[in-house]
C-alpha cells in the first residue's frame, strides 16, 4: 500500500479492498461516515491511473453509496479529490445531511450544510468509535 493509505489508518481503518481502490473510515469525522477511497497505485495524478481503475470505481461508487445511504441516510455525496497534503491519488467521500447522525454514542451534524464540508472542524473517532464504524460500513457493503 502507498503512503497515503499508510497515513489514513490502514489496516486498522479499512473497510472493503478492490483490485484498484481501498475504502478506509476517515478517522477525522466532518460529517458521520466521512471515508477515503484511495488508489492503491503509485500514482500522483487521476489521469495516470491504469484504465482498469477508472472502469472500477463504476463498482465501487455504486456499492459505497448504498452503503452510505443504509448507515447514515445522506441528502448528498461529495467526492473530494484534494491531494494537497497527501499526494497519492485519493478521494474524501463525504456524506452530507442537514440535521443530526447518530451511531451508539456519536452524535454529528454537518456543520457546513448546505455549503461546502467543513473538513477543519472534524471530530476526531476514538479507538472505540472507529472500530465500531469500520464494522458497520463492512456490514452495510456486504448487504449487496
Amino acid at each position: 500500500m502507498n503512503a497515503t493509505i499508510e497515513r489514513f489508518g490502514y489496516p486498522g481503518t479499512l473497510i472493503h479492498e478492490w483490485s484498484h481502490w481501498v475504502a478506509l473510515i476517515r478517522l477525522a469525522q466532518p460529517t458521520l461516515g466521512s471515508l477515503v477511497l484511495a488508489a492503491k497505485s503509485d500514482a500522483m495524478a487521476f489521469g495516470d491511473l491504469p484504465p482498469a481503475a477508472h472502469v472500477e470505481l463504476t463498482v465501487i461508487t455504486k456499492s459505497l453509496e448504498a452503503a452510505l445511504a443504509r448507515v447514515v441516510s445522506y441528502d448528498k455525496l461529495n467526492y473530494l479529490m484534494l491531494m494537497m497534503v497527501d499526494p497519492h491519488v485519493h478521494f474524501h467521500v463525504i456524506p452530507r445531511y442537514d440535521g443530526e447522525r447518530t451511531l451508539g454514542n456519536l452524535i454529528l451534524s454537518d456543520e457546513g450544510w448546505p455549503g461546502v464540508p467543513l473538513l477543519g472542524q472534524a471530530t476526531q473517532l476514538t479507538d472505540a468509535e472507529a472500530a465500531t464504524l469500520v464494522m458497520v460500513m463492512k456490514a452495510a457493503l456486504e448487504e449487496q
